[in-house]
């Protein structure tokens, strides 16, 4: 039989090869099988040797039982979720039975994701922009584009000169988008985001590029390809600066995409296909968002609503 270690790094190959899961959502699962591979070592437990019961003492372990730390509901059924499609992987390559294959993952309560009003967009927007530095206009570009396209950070940092083109005779702005497992999408941007951008490419970018050859749009100081890590400061320094309460990230500004578009009246497969979601039931969370905001309205408008 085959060590854990390779099965496991079969198993992520299989995942990327085949299954055409991104970088992120693989080192994810490499993260929660390690996890698992140590916690079955400290107990001299071989891979074919998991029962059901040992997987529930492993799930509450990752809740806080023994000391260990206390991972969030959405960490802990992502580990189930990894953990038992690896057995179902590892089970038909070395021949015995999947134990854990009924195994269901913790149930995680649907919360509503919290989104930006339209004023707080603009002021994160304004306050991107600092007075004497000129890099600043790449900052406001990113957040313009963010929020332009309802676009994942990954999919904005790994953006490409040739993912920008212009389309019919008004010369509407589109990007081509790479999103989950692969699959594109092409996204229109509207007028605000399509003058940074176009800012930001003729006053900032060359002198980013500097002697690099380079096709990424956003460019850090050393004039290498901008970081996740640092897309994240650049907006929680903008939302500080405007004075936002709230905890802001790049996912902040896809959520109030998505709701506003729909409190504008955009049919919700649109807003589907532009957010990139392989099925609509994943992006109905968001009309709970706008039904909220009606009751809301309702509750305060109508003479006989209390």
């Amino acid at each position: 039989m085959r060590t854990a270690d390779q099965l496991v790094g079969e198993y992520l190959s299989h995942l990327r090869v085949e299954k055409g899961l991104s970088k992120n959502t693989t080192s994810a699962y490499q993260r929660d099988l390690r996890r698992f591979l140590d916690y079955l070592q400290s107990f001299d437990l071989e891979v074919d040797s998991l029962t059901s019961a040992t997987m529930q003492e492993f799930v509450a372990q990752l809740r806080g039982k023994g000391g260990a730390s206390v991972l969030a509901e959405s960490s802990i059924s992502r580990a189930v979720v990894a953990i038992r499609n690896f057995y179902e992987f590892a089970s038909k390559e070395e021949g015995f039975l999947n134990p854990i294959k009924e195994f269901a993952p913790p149930k995680i309560p649907k919360r509503l994701p919290k989104a930006l009003s339209i004023t707080e967009v603009e002021s994160l927007i304004a306050n991107a922009e600092r007075e004497g530095d000129l890099i600043s206009l790449r900052d406001v570009a990113l957040i313009e584009l963010l929020y332009a396209t309802g676009g994942r950070v990954s999919e904005l940092v790994a953006l490409t000169t040739s993912d920008i083109s212009k389309l019919g005779e008004e010369d509407t702005l589109t990007i081509r988008l790479q999103g989950k497992g692969g699959k594109e999408r092409i996204v229109p941007v509207g007028r605000y985001a399509q003058q940074s951008i176009d800012q930001y490419l003729v006053r900032v970018r060359p002198a980013l590029v500097k002697e690099r050859r380079t096709d990424s749009v956003f460019l850090n100081t050393r004039g290498g390809t901008l970081s996740r890590q640092s897309a994240w400061t650049i907006v929680a320094g903008a939302a500080e600066r405007a004075g936002i309460v709230q905890h802001v990230t790049p996912h902040s500004l896809r959520h109030s995409f998505a709701t506003h578009l729909l409190d504008g009246g955009a049919d919700i497969r649109v807003v589907q296909e532009l957010l990139g979601h392989s099925s609509v039931t994943t992006t109905q969370i968001y009309t709970l968002v706008t039904i909220d905001r009606l009751r809301e309205s309702y509750a305060s408008a109508h003479p006989r609503a209390k």
